[in-house]
């Protein structure tokens, strides 16, 4: 089975190539992430994957990188939960894009990885996005491999961010105590 991985960052990219393996899964990662902002983090969490991509021989595809796809789709929504719901359609609509153009079998995310995000809305994007595209989505819960996971990231000196990417969470983030 070859399945697109729709790939948020490194350190989130660790547990689910993993598991995905043991599955005896064919992984190709997709980083597309037009959320992130400033282009500076963007080009961090890029080169961060690079080089761990690199190290563990995952092939990763990187398109080009354009926040004005983010900005379009999210304006008049930028309270969250909406605005991530809608980067998160963005982002694994594109990827099963991807996937159908080129005959991948299935798609997911490493975003099912973070204990902050929305399990249930990451998976019925997914699912639904299944059904116009025709490509399956893979849903699998690997939030236990988190903590594993960064863990790794650290010791083995792996950039991790301090938000999840977009303008709006950097003020968000900026806010919590």
């Amino acid at each position: 089975m070859k399945i697109l991985l729709h790939i948020c960052c490194a350190p989130c990219l660790i547990y689910p190539f993993e598991q995905l393996n043991k599955k005896g899964m064919h992984v190709q990662g997709y980083f597309y992430n037009p959320n992130i902002y400033p282009i500076s983090e963007y080009k961090k969490r890029r080169d961060a994957l690079v080089a761990f991509s690199a190290a563990k021989n995952i092939d990763i595809l990187y398109p080009e990188y354009s926040s004005l796809d983010f900005l379009s789709v999210v304006k008049e929504n930028e309270l969250s939960p909406q605005r991530c719901a809608i980067c998160w359609g963005l982002r694994l609509k594109r990827t099963a894009q991807v996937a159908k153009e080129n005959n991948f079998d299935l798609f997911s995310t490493t975003l099912l990885v973070s204990p902050y995000q929305d399990q249930a809305m990451l998976k019925k994007i997914g699912m639904d996005i299944a059904k116009d595209t025709g490509i399956p989505f893979f849903y699998e819960d690997f939030r236990p491999g988190f903590r594993k996971a960064q863990d790794q990231a650290r010791k083995e000196g792996i950039y991790r961010q301090k938000y999840c990417g977009c303008i709006y969470s950097i003020e968000e983030a900026a806010s919590l105590p």
